[in-house]
């Protein structure tokens, strides 16, 4: 193994070393670790602080950001996000890098919490709960004392359906019949909208067992296209796309979790001209299921404060 040069930090620093690199005292950087302002991790009890890491937070503390050039979107899947963030990355060839994984919601946001995202999607309930659904789901992670939530749509959301139960009219009567479920995982925001209409309907969760359990709407939506399952929960958006039938349960909230760096990233307000852009509004107008009078608005600013709007 190669030795490090003389004098260079070691690659996970201790506390003091940390607050060395970083001019801080302790005190200072425990509060900053605690709270998830700072990239560290705990191990055997004690706090360690990975360099790389910690270089690239005091970049993007500057102006600009280090990571300017690119922005990686996780969290829930969406048809009209996934089409511009597509046209945004090729309309920005080798300028920029614009990328979409869409991994659920709760999964989304963890993949922001650890930095490995710059920005999550999110949607958790009917929308007139979603402030406080959503301010619930931040709270789980220390650093989303840091992050704003932005409004991308409020979206219909419900059940994808299939040739053979394409005449269901409520979920209850869907229920009944003997159907092959595609699933989403735990952490998925249709999935948690569909248990929860469930019990509204005194239906439980355990009488619709799942036929296979996918990755994410469009995923679930494709394999109803392709008659391997019967029905699965979704927006009206992931159905329209395939052209198959849809049973809405309700409207909830598709909004953008973003830290304050990101945010007045330059790239992140070009993904939300891009969604305002005709062609983004023609594209949500076909697939229906949208309301975007609400685009860019910003829900909920980070408890740390500051003025909020565009750069």
């Amino acid at each position: 193994m190669a030795e490090r040069p003389a004098g260079e930090a070691p690659e996970y620093l201790t506390a003091k070393q940390a607050a060395a690199y970083l001019q801080l005292n302790e005190k200072k950087l425990y509060e900053l670790a605690a709270s998830g302002e700072v990239p560290a991790t705990r191990a055997t009890g004690k706090w360690l602080f990975p360099r790389r890491l910690l270089d690239e937070w005091l970049l993007e503390g500057a102006h600009g950001g280090a990571l300017a050039d690119r922005l990686v979107l996780a969290g829930a899947d969406d048809p009209l996000l996934a089409a511009v963030v597509a046209t945004l990355a090729a309309d920005l060839g080798g300028q920029a890098l614009v990328a979409y994984s869409p991994t659920g919601t709760r999964l989304g946001l963890a993949l922001l919490a650890a930095r490995r995202a710059s920005a999550a999607a999110i949607h958790w309930g009917p929308v007139e709960a979603s402030r406080g659904a959503h301010a619930q789901l931040l709270r789980e992670h220390p650093a989303g004392r840091g992050w704003a939530i932005v409004r991308m749509a409020n979206r219909a959301q419900g059940v994808i359906l299939g040739r053979a139960v394409a005449g269901a009219q409520t979920l209850g009567a869907l229920a009944a019949r003997e159907v092959r479920w595609a699933m989403r995982p735990p952490g998925s925001g249709s999935q948690h909208y569909l248990e929860s209409a469930l019990r509204e309907a005194g239906v439980p969760a355990a009488a619709l067992p799942a036929h296979a359990v996918v990755a994410s709407a469009r995923e679930a939506a494709a394999l109803v296209a392709r008659g391997e399952a019967d029905c699965a929960p979704g927006p009206a958006s992931a159905a329209a796309e395939l052209g198959l039938a849809f049973l809405p349960l309700g409207w909830e909230a598709f909004d953008f979790v973003v830290p304050r760096p990101v945010f007045f990233r330059s790239l992140f307000h070009r993904l939300l001209d891009a969604l305002r852009a005709e062609r983004a509004r023609a594209l949500a107008g076909r697939l229906g299921g949208y309301d975007l009078s609400e685009l860019g608005r910003v829900v909920a600013a980070p408890e740390s404060g500051g003025a909020w709007g565009a750069p």
